[in-house]
């Protein structure tokens, strides 16, 4: 600008040949300042909205949710199964609802992406031409394949005959053997199956291909690392798995990386229409990302069971020997190098306070039992093993069923309760001490040092009870970091969908880490010696040997 004119009593400033005044940035010249993450779990959806604090740091803050349940449908004793239909008006209603509820108002112009995460192993069927569901999805902790696993385990040699291609053992866990059991027992399916219109996926494929109105038929390479079908290695469909497992190629899905707009294509309809679909990742995956761990660190998530997740890092996938699940942790990018974990998940969590006060009656609410186990100073030598339905990871022991040992007439119901958090404690133990010798058995092998575990992150709602975080530290002998928001999986879903869109960089989700956790959350030290949580130790190997063999 020219210097300031004085003729006369007013002072203004005169504009040179072809200048143009600015107008004020408004709502629709504003960039989009919110992420959005859809998390579809076992028993309800929800959609978070996040305001963009900084994308440098990808620093992200909650505005607003929505979340709703859903039925769970229990046909047969030991079958679990979802409405699928019920699942997508669900996710829009809660990105709907979510929307309106966002302060000061906002619109789908206002969000910039969405990131998709999603229970893993639940599988949907359906037909391309009616878009309609052919079956209720089949949940990831239904049992009805035992029958095929078993028969897989004695034509291919053994539970681990897939392992060296997928990282999985034969279970019933895992989707690809549902996908079977559907083309075995499921007259629509097998019609489909016949007309080539037959689309088979887990949840985050089917609520894609629903949001964009069958624009998009894509998984992305966490959830498509949980099917047994998927090469750990190339990140492609298996065809010798698929050839075994007795699922067709061309009923699966594209798989593609976690964070690729494109790839998601865009939602065609409802309050966020025209809105990016930029990322999908599983929900452990999704945790492990919320909660910025690096290689060589690990989570663990509180909820009905626990699932521990150790980031290996880039490069090749770690086997496991002791019973672990190796894994895709995510790939940030269609060019991204992916970064490897190994899993290991527990039974029986929450699962056990909610045995405690609907079956046994000792509380009549989950908050109760803090504060009942506090009561008493330890558990008294009352061991309880919580194997309901077998042991999980590391033993796989279907054979196993629950235990109590250790009662005299001192013992009372805070002794159970305490004894219950206890266990939920060792069995992460049992979990990450066999995480770390395989993570250390790779990297000597590759002539690497070690990474020591310095701490364990924790999430999921269990973990908002002090005593077993503190219970924890102790049985571990590490510190337990808790942030100050215990709902990492949106977060992580959230982040994801940033480095899809362009928002910022993976290497941004970790530029501010502190070695001690989130800032304004929880550091649990631990306060007992080796010598203490070595006898603590063996009383529940003890217990845990009494237990096998009662199916």
């Amino acid at each position: 600008p020219r210097a300031p004119s004085t003729r006369g009593p007013r002072v203004y400033w005169t504009l040179p040949p072809g200048a143009r005044v600015l107008e004020p940035p408004t709502r629709d010249t504003m960039p989009p300042s919110l992420v959005g993450a859809l998390d579809q779990g076992t028993t309800s959806t929800r959609f978070i909205l996040y305001r963009i604090e900084s994308a440098a740091g990808a620093k992200l803050t909650a505005v607003s949710s929505h979340q709703m349940e859903h039925k769970q449908i229990f046909p047969q004793p030991g079958w679990c199964e979802h409405d699928p239909e019920e699942i997508v008006a669900n996710a829009q209603e809660c990105m709907s609802s979510a929307l309106a509820k966002v302060p000061g108002g906002a619109t789908a112009a206002d969000v910039a992406c969405v990131g998709i995460t999603n229970q893993r192993e639940t599988v949907v069927a359906w037909d391309a031409e009616s878009g309609k569901p052919l079956h209720n999805a089949i949940v990831w902790l239904d049992t009805r394949t035992s029958q095929i696993c078993s028969d897989l385990e004695r034509d291919l040699g053994g539970k681990d005959a897939l392992r060296e291609t997928c990282g999985l053992p034969i279970s019933t866990y895992f989707a690809g053997t549902k996908m079977r059991w559907l083309l075995e027992h499921c007259a629509a399916a097998k019609a489909a199956a016949r007309t080539g219109s037959l689309r088979m996926g887990t949840v985050e494929t089917w609520l894609v291909w629903r949001l964009t109105k069958g624009a998009r038929f894509v998984t992305d390479c966490t959830n498509a690392s949980r099917t047994m079908l998927m090469n750990l290695r190339t990140l492609l469909w298996d065809a010798e798995a698929s050839l075994k497992l007795g699922v067709p190629l061309e009923v699966l899905p594209e798989i593609v990386s976690c964070a690729e707009p494109e790839a998601f294509g865009k939602i065609a309809e409802g309050a966020l229409a025209g809105v990016a679909v930029a990322a999908a990742v599983g929900d452990q995956h999704a945790a492990t990302l919320g909660q910025r761990c690096a290689p060589g660190e690990a989570k663990n998530t509180y909820g009905t069971g626990c699932f521990a997740v150790l980031n290996t890092g880039p490069g090749a996938p770690v086997p496991s020997n002791r019973g672990l699940l190796s894994t895709v942790c995510w790939r940030l990018g269609a060019g991204a190098r992916p970064a490897y974990a190994l899993e290991g998940s527990v039974a029986v969590a929450g699962a056990g306070v909610q045995w405690l006060r609907d079956n046994m009656g000792i509380i009549s609410a989950a908050s109760e039992i803090e504060a009942k186990a506090r009561s008493v100073p330890d558990a008294g030598n009352v061991v309880f093993v919580p194997a309901f339905s077998g042991l999980f990871a590391p033993r796989w022991r279907a054979d196993a069923r629950g235990v109590i040992v250790g009662l005299t007439q001192h013992s009372s119901s805070a002794h159970v309760c305490r004894a219950l958090l206890d266990a939920v404690s060792f069995q992460t133990v049992d979990v990450l001490n066999a995480m770390r010798a395989d993570a250390d058995d790779a990297a000597r092998a590759a002539g690497e040092s070690p990474r020591p575990m310095r701490r364990l992150r924790v999430d999921g709602g269990a973990s908002a009870n002090g005593l077993l975080m503190q219970i924890q530290a102790d049985a571990l002998g590490l510190p337990v970091s808790r942030p100050a928001n215990v709902e990492t999986t949106a977060l992580g879903a959230a982040l994801a969908a940033g480095v899809g869109a362009g928002l910022w960089r993976e290497e941004d989700i970790f530029a501010d880490v502190s070695d001690d956790g989130d800032e304004d959350g929880t550091l649990f030290q631990p306060a007992t010696d080796a010598a203490t949580r070595k006898a603590r130790y063996a009383k529940w190997a003890d217990a845990v040997e009494r237990s096998l063999g009662l199916a």
